[in-house]
């Protein structure tokens, strides 16, 4: 047995550090059974031999190419595992970002700059002029105050405009809040396009803290040509805010069952107009 471990240690040595893999592979089965060796369940060399032989310079050399190919082998394949996960990642990114943006309804840098392409390019229409009037309501569990600053504002179809809304936070607690909207009458929604606003995303405001809100949008010029707004010169923007919660579901600005809001927000500006 001796002799055997011997030689094949020492055939091993000669050949240096820089031996073929199938080599490599071909003295580990030799010496394994020459020498009553072994690989234990956590892949490293099992001894069971004699000590006198295996305390030898080229049986330690053995050992160490040993755990160094197990070692380099366990690399090769979390680098595989590693490069499989980036590639997954970013294949998954897109569609999963589409989803984000249309489940919170965030309008994002890619729309904000199609809208003034649009902008830049559409003519506005001088011998229309829309009244947008503004309202501003809360959730009956709501605890902010919530306004807009300005009443009215005249605009042409194809004409940008900016206005703002203030929220404040009277209480003694940071409070989450979050926004829905809908337009007066119901057809002219789908010809008010907001560039930019806070409505569907979070807005948190600490005990005391006051914030304005802008929104930045413009009337669609095919307004004009829709026959049901034909004499339709008057419009009513309304935001309501809500406290935010993980099960809480907005209404939908084009859900035409959202009525009852729309009557009840366009009342209350209608009340305020008349006291004014």
């Amino acid at each position: 047995m001796k002799t055997d471990v011997r030689k094949c240690c020492a055939s091993y040595y000669s050949c240096g550090r820089h031996s073929t893999l199938w080599y490599g592979h071909s003295l580990m089965s030799t010496l394994i059974r020459a020498a009553n060796c072994g690989i234990n369940h956590h892949g490293s060399l099992l001894i069971l031999c004699n000590s006198s032989v295996l305390l030898k310079q080229p049986c330690r050399i053995f050992t160490n190419w040993a755990k160094r190919y197990i070692r380099s082998k366990n690399a090769m394949y979390y680098l595989g595992s590693v490069g499989v996960l980036f590639f997954s990642f970013a294949v998954l990114s897109v569609p999963a970002y589409r989803m984000f943006c249309e489940k919170t309804a965030t309008i994002g840098l890619t729309k904000i700059a199609d809208d003034m392409e649009r902008v830049a390019s559409m003519e506005k229409i001088k011998d229309r002029l829309i009244r947008v009037s503004f309202n501003a309501d809360l959730h009956s569990a709501m605890k902010w105050q919530f306004k807009p600053l300005q009443k009215e504002i005249y605009v042409h179809p194809g004409e940008t405009a900016l206005v703002f809304y203030s929220a404040y936070n009277p209480t003694d607690k940071p409070v989450v809040g979050i926004s829905s909207y809908n337009i007066t009458p119901f057809q002219a929604a789908y010809y008010f396009n907001k560039i930019q606003c806070f409505c569907f995303e979070d807005q948190i405001l600490n005990p005391g803290q006051q914030i304005d809100l802008p929104v930045f949008f413009y009337i669609d010029p095919d307004y004009t040509s829709d026959p049901d707004l034909e004499y339709t010169d008057s419009l009513i923007l309304s935001y309501t805010f809500f406290e935010s919660k993980p099960d809480l579901v907005l209404p939908d600005p084009f859900d035409p069952n959202n009525k009852l809001s729309i009557k009840r927000n366009a009342s209350n500006v209608s009340k305020e107009m008349k006291k004014n």
